[in-house]
C-alpha cells in the first residue's frame, strides 16, 4: 500500500483550494491531478469510488444542471461513471487518496482524517 496523498480537483474549486491549503500547511509531499486537464478513466473513477466506499450515486453532485437531466431512478452504475468521466462537473471534489483509503473533501477539513 501506498501513503503518497493524490488530490483529484478542479482549480476553480473553493472546496479544492482549501483541501490543497491544508495539504500544504501539513508539510507532506501530495500530487495534485487536475481532472479537466487529465481526464479520468473509466476504470480510474471505479477505483476512486471503491477506495471511498460509496456509490456512484453518492459521488454525483445532484445540484448540477447536467444531474437533473439523468434519470437517476434507471441508471446503472456503470452508466453513471460513464456520465461522470464525461463531464467531471458531475463528481463530488475533491477527491483525496492515500494507499487504499479515499476522501471526499467536503468539507475540506475531511482531508485530515488521511493526514
Amino acid at each position: 500500500m501506498s501513503d503518497k496523498i493524490t488530490i483529484y480537483q478542479k482549480p476553480t474549486c473553493s472546496k479544492c483550494r482549501g483541501t490543497l491549503a491544508i495539504l500544504n500547511e501539513s508539510g507532506q509531499d501530495y500530487e495534485s491531478v487536475n481532472y479537466y486537464e487529465t481526464p479520468l478513466t473509466v476504470e480510474k473513477l471505479r477505483e476512486l469510488i471503491k477506495k471511498l466506499g460509496l456509490s456512484a450515486q453518492d459521488v454525483l453532485r445532484k445540484d448540477e444542471s447536467a444531474a437533473r437531466d439523468l434519470d437517476l431512478n434507471t441508471i446503472s452504475e456503470d452508466e453513471l461513471i460513464r456520465c461522470m468521466v464525461n463531464n467531471p462537473d458531475l463528481m463530488q471534489r475533491p477527491i483525496v487518496v492515500k494507499g487504499d483509503k479515499a476522501r471526499i473533501c467536503r468539507p475540506p477539513e475531511n482531508v485530515k482524517d488521511l493526514l
